[in-house]
């Protein structure tokens, strides 16, 4: 659902920011959309990719509600999507991250999803 509109964004990416940081993780940048969000950041080597995702999904749903960002009440979807990248990419995925907006005119999220599962292999049932 398109719930992190332009008016709370900027609060909702510092926050996540916040978060990161204070679990160890150093931040390249966090943009995205009214319905999804992507973080480009050095994970922790103490620190899991789920229990960082688990971490900053629960703060800052936590954080939205509490401070009344949105109308209804808020929760991210389950589950999360995680890829690590080579210090090759790291300047190309930066610029997609960056220029979100402008990419998702072409594209919608979902279009561009469905084409990354097909491109490495996993559409079907348990995609």
């Amino acid at each position: 659902m398109p719930l992190i509109h332009p008016s709370i964004e900027q609060k909702v990416h510092q926050h996540l920011r916040n978060e990161l940081v204070e679990l160890g993780c150093p931040v390249r940048i966090i943009n995205g959309m009214p319905d999804h969000i992507h973080c480009l950041f050095l994970l922790s080597p103490q620190r899991s990719i789920m229990e960082v995702l688990k971490q900053i999904k629960g703060s800052s749903s936590y954080f939205i509600n509490q401070n009344d960002l949105i109308p209804d009440k808020f929760g991210w979807q389950t589950g999360y999507a995680a890829y690590s990248v080579s210090e090759s990419a790291i300047e190309k995925v930066f610029q997609y991250i960056k220029n979100q907006k402008q990419h998702h005119r072409k594209k919608s999220f979902q279009e561009e999803y469905e084409t990354f599962l097909k491109l490495y292999g996993f559409e079907g049932d348990d995609a």
